[in-house]
């Protein structure tokens, strides 16, 4: 089974989709974080898309994903952070495996900005942390566990990348929220 946990970036879908990974024995997969541990000329492609604001190319995102539910630890069930971003995606997803429920985690697009531009990444452990919203690090800017300075990503200080992704969501994202209604449960982020 595959839920689905959609919302724009900083509503706290990957936050939620965590919690309920963990309490029911679901692996949580963010095809961000699948996009982030890609290595060499994949992650070259992948960061020459993300730096710009621009979304990864659906091929090569469902590509990763195929293969990472093909993993054992999938077959109890999966949640989904970050993908399907549109109609399309959706319909491959569906040849895989079929949309059990659709969470919709959902923030005002001021919010996403604010939390966005607060938010700090751990390299090393992969952590995040947000000065704006919690959990924010004990000491200014340095990771609680690893004890190494954090960093942001280029794609969450630009003002102008993040209204297009914004924007990008909107468009492409929502509409699978009104073709699945049955399937959605709407929280607010």
């Amino acid at each position: 089974m595959i839920i689905l946990f959609i919302g724009a970036q900083a509503s706290g879908k990957g936050t939620q989709a965590k919690i309920i990974a963990g309490k029911k024995g679901f692996v949580h997969i963010s095809t961000g974080d699948l996009l982030r541990a890609a290595t060499g000329e994949l992650k070259k492609e992948i960061d020459s898309y993300i730096t710009k604001g621009k979304l990864v190319p659906d091929e090569l995102i469902l590509e990763l994903l195929k293969e990472r539910i093909k993993q054992p630890d999938c077959k109890k069930g999966v949640i989904l952070d970050g993908y399907p971003r549109n109609l399309q995606q959706a319909e491959e997803l569906e040849k895989i495996e079929k949309i059990g429920k659709i969470f919709e985690i959902w923030v005002s697009d001021e919010t996403a900005k604010k939390r966005l531009m607060g938010r700090w990444n751990c390299k090393k452990c992969g952590v995040a942390y947000n000065i704006v919203t919690a959990p924010r690090p004990k000491k200014d800017k340095i990771c609680d566990g690893c004890n190494i300075p954090l960093y942001q990503r280029e794609d969450d200080i630009n003002e102008e990348a993040i209204e297009k992704r914004l924007a990008i969501y909107h468009e492409e994202t929502e509409p699978i929220l009104k073709k699945y209604k049955d399937k959605v449960i709407r929280n607010n982020g």
